[in-house]
């Protein structure tokens, strides 16, 4: 039975301790949603936006996003949505924003049978709407090529699989598209940020178009021990 079926028959258990109640507990939740901070890998690629996230890459945090990707957790998509949704507050301060999630691999979306990173973006913009923050999301992004899966890889690795990965879906522009009363800065969106790789090709792809991207927004950030290894 797939588990987010399992999740509305059965009694939730906590994704970050499974402790029985909740889907996230109080406890796990105040990890998740930690302390929305500037954080960058670290060495920093060229071109990479400036990084913020909700949290590290650990405990609760990683223990949710791992759930709700991998694992058919697909309700976590609203408690994680949350922790965006704080993080590119903080990040953007008081400016309406246009968030910009990147393309997951195809061949992950099946996998997993749901797009997470499309799916956070549209809750966040939806909460902090909800706010009265004038948000947009452009789907605008697309995969040009394949693109192998990214774990295990080193840095160098990283950046040359998704070496000109990405580009600007044909037709489609920030400029284009229907704001909804939203305008400042781009904001790309991933659920998590490791070497840096991934938010560096979504934003050569949009600086291609004459697109400025000052900000990126994540989940979660992993805590990097040396350019080559990941926590």
């Amino acid at each position: 039975m797939p588990t987010a079926l399992l999740d509305l028959l059965l009694p939730p258990r906590c994704a970050g301790c499974d402790a029985p109640g909740a889907l996230v507990c109080s406890r796990c939740a105040a990890e998740l949603h930690g302390e929305p901070a500037h954080r960058m890998p670290v060495p920093s690629p060229p071109g990479l936006p400036e990084c913020w996230s909700a949290a590290e890459y650990t405990g609760a945090a990683r223990r949710a996003i791992i759930a709700y990707k991998e694992r058919g957790r697909t309700a976590l998509a609203h408690p994680l949505a949350g922790a965006l949704a704080l993080t590119i507050a903080t990040a953007a301060g008081e400016r309406p924003v246009t968030l910009v999630p990147v393309p997951s691999a195809r061949s992950a979306l099946r996998r997993r049978g749901h797009d997470p990173v499309t799916r956070l973006a549209d809750l966040a913009a939806g909460y902090l709407r909800a706010a009265g923050w004038p948000v947009s999301v452009e789907k605008i992004l697309t995969q040009r090529r394949r693109i192998a899966d990214q774990a295990g890889l080193s840095s160098l690795q990283r950046a040359a699989n998704l070496s000109w990965a990405f580009t600007v879906a044909p037709g489609r522009n920030v400029s284009q598209s229907d704001h909804r009363g939203a305008s400042g800065p781009i904001v790309l969106v991933d659920d998590i940020v490791t070497t840096g790789a991934t938010l560096v090709e979504a934003a050569r792809a949009l600086r291609e178009t004459g697109v400025p991207v000052p900000l990126a927004a994540t989940v979660a950030a992993t805590r990097r021990r040396d350019q080559n290894k990941r926590s």
